[in-house]
């Protein structure tokens, strides 16, 4: 029998493109060659969904269509794994989630999007010149007019979305004109992930630094607590919240373990980790395994745990460790002042956003457990 250890939701992000993607990002970790009929087949589609449903412990069951480019695929496929949804759901209340780059959408997407209630995530790296430093097709154009036209059909027919930007060594000493840009397009839901890349020691160019990653946070939040608690919503600030509370932050990095949030590709192959798709990470492939063997199996359990267990000592002594429990693993290759192996490159960072909140985080908490709301910290600033 497998254990079913994790109380929470099982995420498994699907690639039914695999890495296919008309962009050709600079920082993308998952650009790789790959040929046209690497595509998700009928078959596979139904035998994933009706274990991923199967696999479930919660009532509530997210399905996660990644790329790549998913909207490479066409609207035929994702029609039938609506219905497959329909027909193995069990009493599930089931949700889709599409992330994509923008630039595929048009009214019939979008039309397609809205009727079957999918959360779309876009792809978008603040204004025109910042984002369309990194952000180009595979022939070296700019794709920021592009992307804004799929906002605006988004926004057209009603779709709900969130933008998805990446912080980078160019933008990222600009967060007030960033955190301003999302507002004027209308943008509630807010998603910042650092850019940090690495190979044999040595960080790429385009990769955040640890100082600008902490004054970044730091600035955007004094321009979001002063205007716009309950109003927009920063991942990276309810993450924070919600670890200062006690509560489950619903976002992996700054959990206290890993394992939640599985990768799947095209061919079957499932890994520990969206961010972890090598070899030493293949828990195996879904025509020889069931996905609740893979999930809730010894290997995963193992890559869940060692977040915790690999921390160096000063990750351990430090007082913020319940708000990052050391970020995500993949980030964690410098040498602490002990020594020890595992400290996160951005820790520097946090650490000065951190202290730069704990007052804020303190008295927000005190609104919560008084029954009272988190907005008026916005009173308090003033």
């Amino acid at each position: 029998m497998i254990a079913q250890p994790f109380a929470r939701p099982l995420y498994v992000m699907l690639k039914p493109a695999s890495s296919q993607c008309n962009l050709a990002c600079r920082y993308c970790y998952y650009l790789k060659p790959c040929a046209k009929d690497q595509v998700m087949d009928d078959a596979l589609l139904e035998r994933f969904t009706r274990q991923y449903l199967e696999a479930q412990t919660q009532h509530e069951v997210l399905f996660i269509w990644h790329g790549g480019e998913p909207l490479l695929r066409p609207r035929s496929f994702y029609e039938k794994a609506l219905a497959l949804q329909r027909r193995y759901a069990c009493g599930h209340h089931i949700d889709n989630c599409l992330q994509t780059n923008g630039t595929l959408l048009d009214d019939d997407w979008c039309t397609f999007l809205k009727d079957n209630r999918f959360l779309v995530g876009i792809s978008i790296d603040g204004p025109q010149a910042l984002h369309d430093a990194y952000r180009r097709t595979r022939g070296g154009q700019p794709t920021w007019e592009m992307v804004m036209r799929g906002i605006h059909l988004l926004q057209k027919h009603g779709v709900e979305w969130n933008a998805m930007a990446t912080v980078n060594r160019l933008n990222a000493d600009r967060p007030e004109t960033f955190y301003r840009f999302f507002k004027d397009i209308g943008c509630q839901f807010l998603q910042f992930t650092p850019v940090v890349e690495h190979s044999q020691g040595q960080v790429a160019d385009y990769s955040v630094t640890p100082t600008q990653w902490g004054q970044f946070l730091c600035r955007l939040y004094d321009e979001w607590v002063r205007h716009d608690v309950g109003s927009v919503f920063v991942q990276t600030f309810d993450a924070t919240l919600a670890n200062w509370a006690g509560e489950p932050p619903g976002v992996c990095s700054l959990s206290s373990m890993c394992g939640h949030a599985a990768a799947m590709e095209y061919n079957g192959d499932v890994y520990s980790c969206d961010h972890f798709v090598r070899p030493q990470h293949l828990l195996g492939n879904i025509r020889q395994h069931t996905l609740t063997e893979m999930l809730y199996g010894q290997r995963q359990q193992t890559f869940a745990n060692v977040k915790h267990q690999g921390l160096p000592q000063q990750c351990r002594e430090c007082r913020f460790l319940f708000a990052c429990h050391g970020e995500c693993p993949k980030n964690r290759f410098l040498t602490d002042r002990y020594g020890q192996p595992g400290l996160n490159y951005l820790c520097a960072g946090y650490l000065q956003f951190f202290n730069h909140v704990a007052r804020d985080m303190d008295f927000i908490k005190a609104e919560l457990d008084a029954g009272r709301a988190p907005m008026n910290i916005m009173t308090h600033q003033s």
